[in-house]
């Protein structure tokens, strides 16, 4: 069914901006959680799992979001999860205990699962090829957007209106997009007789949940003890399984079948490390300005700044380019670009140098306004639209997965320069390092981290070459043919 122009553009407005605020709440209560601690008095073990619990529902539900998406519609899962996350932002604003606001960010990392999985599906079930690049850039890079500039709108938000400001600031964009939803987006084609995979979604989910905890306990409890241990050996065992079950089911939650399309599985491959890497920049600022130099989340957020502006401008512009020069060659020169910039802010000082942070930042923000749109677009157009669904749940999955990877291997780090219960202090952005050889330390663990960053990006860069060189021999092959 041919869909009108301008609803056609008014169905990504909406969208986007639920791509927008969903990545925005990931991360807005990063620069604001000493406050979060202070105004809730919990612990910095419980303040950490308020971060990471949204991370970890949210990656529980993407997977079966976009395969109920394939058998129910797009619209009516875009819009529970839509209305889900909206209600449990109000009662994250309204929160009187750590418990319940961890509960209410696990729920509203689930109803944002089930808008975001949904989202690129019906982007690229409403565009034509053509157009396919710069609506998938427009959406992507809106996301990746309100992932770095979560802590500068809390920094800013914080400051003036305490730390409930951070939540109730997004209630009246969600409901316009509620609204908005519900006007302009058309449902899919259903197929209601086909089963839902329950044994793939409980060993899947209860073992991401297991890998998730493990990796957000680990830094407080110890990587060798028994709980990380136990949790890390159930995770193993439990998608080991998950991984069987899928191999022999009827209607897999995880379909195997789209690695045998080679651009969807090197793709997916090229988004893993890249998010490991990318990720871990915003993590990296904030514990540099704020922990190592000491300033405030007002001032640190507008120095993260340059890393998501020139996005805003650039990302459309990245889509337009994947539709015209071909996404290969923008993902290459992207990624490219990225690993010498992340080498170059690995020479920071105990002394703030704008310039020596600022301008590889705007680089880096360019950079991924050209590589990042010509991912989700190569991935995601590589899938057959009737898999579009399950395709864009696994795509998100392991963008998630990645993403709370950044989050340890940052810790992991920091952890061989510095003792285990500063590194909490360090992350949670609270008290000064007054012992020189502590701040020191962490310095060098930061420097250290972003060239580990550039080497992940060049792991990225070797696939993206592969994947391009393949493709160009395919093409001369169907010519010759």
């Amino acid at each position: 069914m041919t869909i009108s122009h301008s609803r056609k553009w008014s169905i990504l407005i909406v969208v986007t901006l639920v791509g927008f605020i969903t990545n925005l709440d990931s991360t807005i209560v990063v620069i604001g959680l000493p406050k979060i601690m202070e105004g809730l008095n919990i612990t910095i073990v419980t303040g950490l799992l308020v971060i990471t619990g949204y991370i970890i529902s949210n990656s529980v539900f993407l997977l079966p979001a976009g395969n109920l998406a394939d058998k129910l519609g797009t619209k009516p899962i875009f819009l529970l999860g839509l209305i889900i996350f909206t209600v449990s932002t109000i009662f994250c604003g309204i929160a009187n205990s750590g418990f319940t606001l961890i509960i209410f960010r696990l729920i509203q990392g689930a109803g944002a699962a089930l808008s975001v999985s949904t989202a690129t599906p019906t982007i690229v079930r409403t565009f034509p090829k053509e157009q396919l690049g710069f609506a998938l850039g427009i959406n992507a890079t809106s996301g990746v957007i309100g992932f770095v500039a979560g802590p500068v709108a809390g920094g800013a938000l914080i400051s003036q209106f305490g730390w409930r400001s951070i939540f109730f600031i997004t209630v009246p964009f969600l409901i316009i997009c509620i609204v908005g939803a519900f006007l302009v987006m058309e449902n899919t084609d259903v197929n209601i007789k086909s089963k839902i995979d329950w044994s793939g979604v409980l060993s899947f989910g209860f073992g991401l949940v297991a890998l998730m905890i493990a990796l957000s306990i680990g830094q407080s409890f110890g990587w060798l003890s028994v709980p990380t241990i136990g949790l890390f050996i159930a995770a193993v065992l439990l998608l080991s399984t998950f991984i069987i079950i899928e191999l022999h089911v009827e209607n897999p939650l995880f379909d195997f079948s789209l690695f045998l399309y080679r651009s969807y599985k090197i793709g997916l491959l090229i988004t893993f490390s890249y998010c490991i890497a990318y990720f871990s920049l915003p993590l990296l600022l904030t514990i540099y300005l704020q922990s190592a130099l000491n300033l405030s989340p007002m001032n640190a957020g507008m120095l993260i700044m340059p890393l998501s502006v020139p996005q805003l401008i650039m990302g459309p512009l990245g889509g337009k380019l994947a539709d015209r020069l071909g996404e290969e060659k923008m993902i290459v020169s992207g990624i490219a670009v990225l690993a010498v910039m992340s080498f170059a802010l690995g020479k920071l000082g105990p002394k703030l140098s704008i310039p020596a942070l600022v301008i590889p930042l705007i680089i880096i923000s360019i950079a991924n306004s050209i590589a990042w749109p010509s991912m989700a677009k190569s991935i995601l157009s590589a899938a057959p639209k009737e898999n579009v669904g399950s395709a864009s749940g696994m795509y998100y999955t392991v963008l998630n997965v990645g993403r709370a990877l950044s989050q340890t291997l940052v810790i992991l780090i920091i952890e061989s320069s510095i003792s285990p219960s500063v590194v909490s202090k360090v992350i949670a952005g609270i008290g000064s390092l007054s012992n020189s050889n502590v701040k020191g330390n962490l310095i060098y663990s930061i420097n250290f981290n972003f060239k580990v960053i550039g080497a992940l990006f060049i792991i990225c860069l070797i696939l993206g070459l592969y994947l391009m060189i393949s493709k160009e021999k395919s093409n001369e092959a169907e010519i010759i043919s």
